[in-house]
């Protein structure tokens, strides 16, 4: 059976929602009841059936409305899908990662058809039917990475493996976490991950980068991060700052359960057959305070999460202004009953 798409929007009026099936799917990220930075890197295999690990590439019940969100933003900022010219191939590998993944995960949404260097695309749910020839830039209404990820939820970047590290070469990122594509493109691992507090001091970002050299094809890995937003927003970049940075004012003890988000990133990362780049997408979930409490062990854990955060990391993460309006309005679903190991619900 197919999947049932919603029609739901993440800016205006905010009508985004999780049926009670996305709830448990939900990729909780903490798997004890406090939380530190670590690598947390393990290999991408695949996961429970109805997961978001089950398959290599998750399309769930937010697809069409998270492309129609995708759209919108790039037609008020091209510049947030950007790619050196050094890139093509590696955007071509891109393609063919994602093509081949969502058509052999969903086949009855997606079909790939190749004869040699000529494929044949179709994608039903968004109504698309495309010959094209692979390699060939002029075969297609957008540059390679464009025009697939206008179809592929989550943001992507290619990173460029050169003098003994990567670099943010090529991307399309509409739906991160206050970070910005067109300050950080072209920058090494490091520099992209400059602002992170405390996590250099302990070398987590030495040993990821010397880990993610030596990644081989056909051995993808994949981590979740995690923040908090408010409002069910998936364009939080610093570029639009003036429209959601003032949400943050806007918690009360009332309306915790349907404003404040706990936002999850899925976060893959691919070796590329032809350019050697990697592959690092970002697939942003959200879930409000209401729908996360409906497990009852994630609403104990996050409770416990949240007040044992160093407050460097809780202002990292913006939620210096509503950290505790949030901790007392969980407080109540905190029984103080031991949680179980692990990220699942019991």
């Amino acid at each position: 059976m197919g999947l049932a798409f919603k029609n739901e929007t993440f800016r205006d009026d905010f009508t985004f929602s999780n049926s009670p099936a996305a709830i448990l799917r939900f990729p909780f990220p903490f798997h004890e009841d406090r939380y530190m930075y670590t690598v947390n890197i393990e290999p991408h295999l695949p996961g429970p059936k109805g997961s978001a690990y089950e398959f290599p590439i998750d399309i769930d019940e937010h697809y069409l409305s998270d492309m129609r969100d995708r759209a919108l933003v790039l037609k008020e900022d091209p510049l947030r899908c950007q790619s050196l010219p050094h890139m093509l191939t590696a955007e071509w590998d891109l393609v063919e990662l994602l093509m081949t993944s969502m058509s052999e995960s969903y086949p009855e949404h997606f079909t790939l058809t190749r004869e040699g260097d000529n494929w044949h695309w179709i994608n039903r749910p968004m109504g698309i039917d495309q010959t094209f020839t692979f390699g060939d830039v002029a075969t297609l209404p957008y540059r390679p990475m464009e025009y697939i990820t206008r179809q592929c939820q989550g943001d992507f970047c290619l990173l460029d493996q050169r003098d003994g590290d990567l670099w943010m070469d090529a991307g399309i990122v509409t739906s991160q976490a206050d970070w910005s594509l067109d300050f950080d493109v072209g920058m090494s691992f490091k520099e992209w991950h400059a602002p992170v507090p405390m996590a250099h001091e302990v070398g987590v970002f030495d040993r990821a980068l010397k880990f993610l050299l030596n990644m081989q094809q056909g051995k993808p890995v994949r981590r979740l991060n995690w923040t908090m937003t408010i409002n069910p927003r998936l364009d939080t970049s610093p570029e639009n700052y003036h429209k959601w940075g003032k949400d943050r004012t806007t918690v009360t003890p009332e309306n915790v359960g349907n404003k404040v988000h706990l936002r999850v990133e899925l976060q893959g990362l691919w070796r590329l057959p032809r350019s050697n780049a990697i592959v690092f997408s970002i697939r942003g979930y959200l879930i409000k305070m209401d729908e996360l409490v409906t497990v009852p062990k994630w609403g104990r854990r996050l409770h416990r999460v949240l007040k044992s955060l160093p407050d460097a990391i809780a202002d990292y993460k913006g939620t210096t202004r509503y950290r505790q309006t949030t901790i007392d309005w969980l407080a109540k679903y905190d029984d103080g009953a031991p949680t179980s190991k692990g990220c699942w619900p019991d």
